[in-house]
């Protein structure tokens, strides 16, 4: 049977492993096994378990400390994750071979190595070639939604990053718990964007002159048709248990499953018929 793994991915400050905790957590309360694995080399700390730290592999303080090398903190960190593809043998001591595990996977923060570096692409072939069904979890942190150029960008993020890595992909607004009741309001029209929704948002809160490249931003998210939003409040047990049960359906967990045969009721002779056979 397969494995699966959520790639949980997003700029910096999007709540990835906020987010990882509390799916942990929501699992553990049904009785649900996850495992899982921090691939930030700069990360300091998380409140979920680990079993797979890329730290003890490689961190960006060793990199940055390292006198031939030289590196800032985004080389460092690119620099670990070159490492650790080219290392993954100890990635797949780690992880084991234990059938239908479910791996959660708190990914780095620089958008780079997901929109157009082949990093992550390679880190995503070999897990598949180690029978793990891969789907990308993207946050989006939700107090975007307040200022129209920073929600753009982090649609057209989004959008490299579908493009880029193709795999069953969801997208999130995260933090939905901190935005004040009006922005909650006027939510829903922009889990599921379209042209003219965002030329008119953009045309009156940007500067004129940028209508054409707003026109034209807009048009560019809306051909492609594929950036939509979940909105997660992770105070609201439903709307966790409502993205979890989506993710599970983009893996399809459960379809390998082998069917069960039905009971013979014919060979159970201590079974009433339930009429009355005098």
């Amino acid at each position: 049977m397969p494995r699966y793994a959520q790639l949980v991915m997003g700029p910096a400050g999007a709540g990835k492993s906020t987010y990882v905790n509390t799916v942990e957590q929501h699992y553990a309360t049904l009785r649900r096994k996850v495992h899982c694995i921090n691939l930030d080399p700069a990360a300091e700390y998380f409140a979920y378990p680990v079993q797979c730290d890329i730290r003890e592999l490689i961190s960006v303080d060793d990199v940055m400390e390292d006198n031939e090398l030289r590196f800032g903190p985004n080389g460092g960190l690119v620099f670990c994750m070159e490492y650790l593809i080219n290392n993954t043998s100890w990635l797949e001591e780690c992880l084991g071979e234990v059938d239908d595990d479910y791996f959660i996977i708190d990914c780095p923060g620089q958008i780079e190595i997901y929109t157009h570096l082949d990093i992550m692409k390679r880190f995503i072939d070999t897990l598949e070639q180690w029978d793990i069904r891969v789907c990308a979890v993207y946050l989006l942190d939700s107090q975007f939604l307040v200022e129209p150029s920073k929600f753009i960008a982090g649609m057209c993020s989004a959008l490299s990053a579908m493009v880029q890595l193709t795999l069953p992909h969801v997208n999130i607004l995260s933090k939905i718990d901190l935005l004040s009741k009006n922005d909650r309001d006027s939510l829903d029209r922009w889990l599921n964007p379209n042209e003219n929704t965002m030329t008119d948002f953009l045309h009156r809160t940007t500067n004129k002159k940028h209508a054409k490249l707003s026109r034209a931003l807009a048009r560019l998210l809306d051909d492609y048709s594929l950036v939509h939003f979940v909105p997660l409040n992770i105070q609201d047990e439903d709307s966790i248990g409502d993205l979890c049960l989506q993710i599970d359906m983009m893996l399809q967990i459960g379809d390998d499953a082998e069917p069960r045969e039905p009971r013979d009721h014919t060979d159970r002779g201590d079974v009433e018929s339930g009429f009355d056979e005098s």
